[in-house]
């Protein structure tokens, strides 16, 4: 622990396995009180704040679907209820917008249906944006958000087109802010990850871990925590003079 965020708060989205449980664990071993968010899976949500309890750190789990009627405002009244009682007041320093709705092996284009792409984009797109709504009046000077998109809106993949335009919506979210940010010392920046074992079952079937390594320039299928330093450096004071930027944690997979 280097405690380059003591006496921060932090809100991880999606944070009850993967990328985002790796996210929430690495920002409290920074010193961050982490709020880890889920949507259903209670269990795993609590066995991401074990981890951070159980290594020194401080989180608490709340819960809110995303995606649907009312899902912004539960989160934050879980979220607000959490930190006042934890700290006295509402403050939030750090929101990783991770979440993210998906399909395993994607859906040819032709086969996507409405409900699928509407959410899509509400899960991935439309709750980021009015989560950053909602947190703003109560992010700090020197405050981070980091928005988690896609190597997939670089190289093309007809079957996660759906997808990777709600990844693109999120780059554009990351930019466009970024500017109107700036003035109150906040950053906003993306952060793309390529093949990342996540846990899903593919990651266990050695044959497939090895054709997806050979997309990478490392050779390797990238962990959880690759993705995870990359989002804690951006949270900390010393990425104060990066923001509005697409961060490639991919691997090396977009070099070609």
């Amino acid at each position: 622990m280097s405690n380059r965020l003591e006496g921060k708060t932090a809100l991880v989205t999606g944070s009850s396995r993967g990328i985002g449980r790796a996210i929430a664990i690495r920002l409290a071993r920074e010193g961050a009180l982490v709020a880890v968010h889920y949507a259903h899976d209670r269990e795993s949500a609590d066995a991401t704040l074990a981890t951070i309890e159980g290594e020194g750190g401080r989180g608490f789990t709340v819960r809110a679907e995303l995606g649907v009627l009312g899902d912004v405002h539960e989160l934050f009244l879980g979220l607000e209820r959490g930190l006042k009682e934890r700290t006295g007041e509402t403050t939030l320093d750090v929101l990783v917008n991770n979440a993210g709705e998906t399909t395993q092996n994607g859906v040819a284009p032709e086969d996507v249906t409405p409900e699928q792409f509407d959410r899509f984009f509400a899960v991935n797109a439309k709750a980021p944006y009015f989560l950053v709504q909602r947190a703003l009046p109560s992010i700090p000077e020197g405050g981070r958000i980091v928005n988690i998109s896609s190597g997939l809106t670089r190289v093309a993949n007809p079957e996660q087109v759906a997808y990777a335009m709600t990844k693109g919506a999120i780059e554009q979210l990351t930019l466009h802010l970024a500017r109107q940010l700036a003035p109150r010392g906040i950053t906003i920046n993306s952060v793309a990850p390529g093949i990342t074992d996540n846990g899903s079952p593919v990651f266990d079937i050695p044959e497939a871990v090895a054709e997806m390594a050979k997309l990478s320039a490392f050779r390797r299928v990238g962990e959880a925590g690759d993705v995870a330093d990359v989002v804690t450096f951006l949270a900390t004071d010393e990425a104060r003079w990066i923001t509005g930027s697409f961060v490639d944690a991919t691997g090396g997979t977009l070099l070609g």
